[in-house]
C-alpha cells in the first residue's frame, strides 16, 4: 500500500515549486512576453526609435515565399529528424537490453554522442562528408554519387539531418533501455511459454509497453527538431545552399542578427512557438489515445 504525502499548509508546497516557476518565467514566459511585444513594432538597425505597425510584421512573413519555403524544408527536416532518431535507437536499446555481458560498457558506448555539442557534432559530419577530404564522400563517390553538399541542396539536407539525428540518438536509447528494463521479464517469458516468436513478442507486448516511452521522445524530438538544431545547421551549411536548409528557427536569426530586420524576426519567432505547440497539442490529442499507460 502506498502512503500519500499530504501537506497541511501551503507555504511549504509553494517554496518546493518556486525554483521552477522562477526558471519558468525567466526562460520561457518573459521572453515570449518580449517576442510578442517586438513582434508589433518596427524598430530601426540600432534600436532606438520605435513605431507600432501592428499585425503588419505577420502578413509580411506570411505572405513572403522564402518564409513558406523556410516552413516545408523544417517539416521535412524534423519529420526525418525524428524518424531516424527514434527508430534505430528503440533498435540498440532492445539489442542491449538483451546482453548479459558487458551491457555497462555498450551503455556507456552508445550515450557518448550525448555528451557532444551540437555544433561540434555538425562538424564532425561536415568532416565525414566533405567532398574532397571526407571518407565517407570518397565511399560514395567510388559507389558512383556525385557527393556534394557545397553546391547540391539534398546532399545538405541529408547531411544536416544525419548529425542531427546521430546527436539525439542516445537521448532515446537511454529512454528506450529504461522503459525495456520496466517491463516485467515475467510477462516475456510468459509469451515464450506459449510459443510467440521473438518479432510477435516485440509487437504484441513489448512496444506496445513502450507506448508511454514512445510518445514522450515523439514530442521531445519534434522540439528538438524545429530549436535544438540550430547548432548543426549554423555549423554545417549556414542554412544554404540557396537556402536549402533554412529551416524556421535559423531564419529566425538570419532575418534579425544578419539582416537586422527584427520586427520580422520577433514575428517569426511567435509564429514558430504557436507551430510548436500546436503540434503538441495535435499530438497529446490524437497519439496519446494509442498509448497504453
Amino acid at each position: 500500500m502506498q502512503r500519500k504525502v499530504i501537506f497541511k499548509g501551503t507555504f511549504l508546497p509553494i517554496l518546493l515549486v518556486t525554483p521552477q516557476l522562477v526558471i519558468t518565467a525567466v526562460f520561457f514566459f518573459w521572453p515570449a512576453g518580449q517576442a510578442i511585444y517586438f513582434s508589433v513594432l518596427e524598430q530601426d538597425m540600432f534600436g532606438m526609435s520605435y513605431q507600432f505597425v501592428g499585425l503588419d510584421n505577420f502578413t509580411q512573413v506570411l505572405s513572403d515565399p522564402g518564409y513558406v519555403g523556410s516552413l516545408w524544408t523544417t517539416a521535412v527536416f524534423s519529420v526525418g529528424v525524428t524518424a531516424l532518431a527514434l527508430v534505430p535507437s528503440l533498435y540498440l536499446a532492445v539489442q542491449v537490453d538483451r546482453v548479459l555481458h558487458a551491457k555497462g560498457a555498450y551503455q556507456t558506448l552508445l550515450i557518448l554522442p550525448y555528451a557532444i555539442a551540437p555544433a561540434i557534432a555538425g562538424v564532425l559530419w561536415l568532416f565525414l562528408f566533405n567532398p574532397s577530404i571526407g571518407s565517407a564522400a570518397w565511399v560514395l563517390k567510388q559507389a558512383g554519387v556525385n557527393w556534394n553538399p557545397v553546391l547540391n541542396g539534398d546532399h545538405a539536407m541529408i547531411l544536416v539531418v544525419l548529425a542531427s539525428a546521430w546527436k539525439q540518438i542516445s537521448y532515446n536509447f537511454l529512454f528506450f533501455l529504461a522503459g525495456l528494463q520496466s517491463i516485467p521479464k515475467s510477462v516475456i517469458e510468459a509469451a515464450a511459454i506459449d510459443g510467440a516468436s521473438k518479432r510477435r513478442q516485440f509487437w504484441d507486448i513489448i512496444f506496445p509497453l513502450l507506448s508511454p516511452t514512445t510518445f514522450f521522445l515523439i514530442v521531445v524530438n519534434v522540439v528538438y527538431a524545429f530549436f535544438d538544431t540550430f547548432g548543426v545547421i549554423d555549423a554545417v551549411t549556414s542554412g544554404g545552399p540557396a537556402k536549402a536548409t533554412e529551416i524556421l528557427v535559423y531564419k529566425v536569426y538570419s532575418d534579425g542578427f544578419k539582416s537586422a530586420q527584427f520586427g520580422s524576426s520577433a514575428a517569426q519567432s511567435v509564429i514558430l512557438m504557436v507551430i510548436v505547440i500546436a503540434l503538441t497539442a495535435i499530438q497529446f490529442r490524437y497519439i496519446e489515445r494509442k498509448v497504453h499507460y
